[in-house]
């Protein structure tokens, strides 16, 4: 049996994290693996919500059969205020969000002290093969007692030091503050294992951390070519992403700098997730299409992806799903970070507003899908990704 710790019930299509959470649960499962989810916080969003790839526990929540419910009346509030507040126009949800963190930027929020001690107390009575924690921000955890001599797993998804670092320097309030490599060493330092998301990442952590097991764990990319009687729209871009500050910012860049050279010429673009809601003063020729279930039928009709970010770190998981879905990115080299290197990638590097927008319009017909498919195949195959993961969820033996 595996406890898997976070904050979030995890599921693909809302936040890159939360996608490579769900591909870790379902690679799980479909090894045969039981798990349960020990859910920090009250960050449901609804007071009952299905979810069938786990168990879930948690101090303000309860697994019911394949349900998760709020456990009290205040959790339930939570819950529903929190929903009320997504329905906020967005600027105003934004400005709320603002003057609630005192920040820009909110990387990740640590959880109070009775959290962990419920979760450390829970996977003392479970006895798992292994606890999976979820990022730095659960990672706390590993000072309690009940975890002494536990196979952990961290599951990194980024180097978070590095990201405030970026944001800071372009002049943003981050949260939490303090967030210097130091801190994230000590914070990372108790794990037996750490899953990194890319190779340079991991290179950084085994400087941080040399006594711990470092291995990547990217995201898997199952090709999902076109059926035969999809037709894609020549000049239809798109872009998928979070309403987290590096999509926006990148966005914001990206109708200020590049969209008038599109004017005129046909180009059209889906927003999908809570980016599009996010922004004002979109163009008409912008569709926001807000949280999907399936990415599938939007991005086999786009012509291009767009990944205009300006700051970033980690992998952008998005990338992988266009390519996956057989579409080319025209890409920021921030964007392209921590990527496997290859002649034939479906990535096309622009390091300007004026070559974004050429290189927008030269491909606007839609490069054949063939090539993006066949990268994600040589590189992010499910073995492949999780070969690192597999072998740390191995048993300990008494003298290791």
């Amino acid at each position: 049996m595996i406890v898997f710790v976070t904050d979030e019930l995890p599921r693909p299509g809302a936040a890159g994290h939360l996608a490579l959470n769900h591909a870790i649960l379902s690679w799980l499962r479909a090894e045969g693996h039981d798990v349960t989810i020990l859910l920090t916080g009250m960050r449901l969003t609804a007071p009952l919500e299905r979810y069938d790839l786990a168990r879930v526990m948690g101090p303000h929540v309860r697994g019911i059969a394949s349900f998760a419910a709020a456990a009290t009346p205040r959790a339930a509030g939570r819950i529903i205020l929190r929903t009320l507040l997504r329905r906020l126009p967005a600027p105003l949800a934004s400005r709320l969000r603002r003057a609630r963190h005192r920040a820009d930027a909110v990387l990740g929020k640590f959880p109070d002290q009775p959290d962990l001690r419920w979760c450390a107390r829970a996977a003392f009575r479970l006895k798992p093969q292994a606890v999976l924690i979820d990022t730095i921000f659960r990672a706390p955890l590993l000072a309690e007692p009940e975890l002494e001599g536990m196979n952990t797993i961290l599951i990194a998804h980024d180097v978070f030091h590095r990201r405030a670092e970026v944001l800071g320097a372009a002049g943003y309030e981050v949260s939490p503050q303090g967030l210097t490599r130091s801190r994230e060493t000590k914070l990372l330092v108790s794990a037996r294992h750490i899953a990194a998301i890319q190779p340079e990442e991991a290179a950084l952590l085994r400087e941080m951390c040399p006594n711990a097991n470092i291995f990547t764990a990217p995201m898997p990319a199952l090709p999902c070519p076109p059926p035969p009687d999809a037709k894609r729209v020549a000049g239809r871009l798109v872009f998928v992403g979070s309403d987290s500050l590096p999509n926006l910012d990148g966005l914001r860049w990206f109708f200020a700098e590049i969209w008038p050279d599109l004017r005129g010429h046909g180009v059209t673009l889906d927003l999908i997730g809570d980016c599009g809601p996010a922004l004002r003063g979109l163009p008409p020729e912008v569709s926001v299409h807000g949280r999907v279930s399936n990415l599938a039928p939007l991005l086999h009709r786009a012509a291009l992806a767009i990944s205009p970010l300006r700051a970033g770190s980690g992998l952008k998981i998005k990338l992988l799903d266009y390519a996956r879905h057989g579409l080319f990115t025209i890409a920021t080299p921030p964007s392209l970070q921590g990527f496997s290197a290859d002649a034939q990638s479906p990535f096309i590097i622009a390091e300007s507003a004026g070559g974004f927008a050429t290189a927008i319009l030269r491909h606007m017909a839609a490069p054949p899908p063939e090539a993006a498919l066949s990268y994600v195949s040589r590189h992010y195959g499910t073995e492949s990704a999780f070969a690192g993961l597999r072998a740390a969820l191995k048993p300990v033996s008494c003298g290791a």
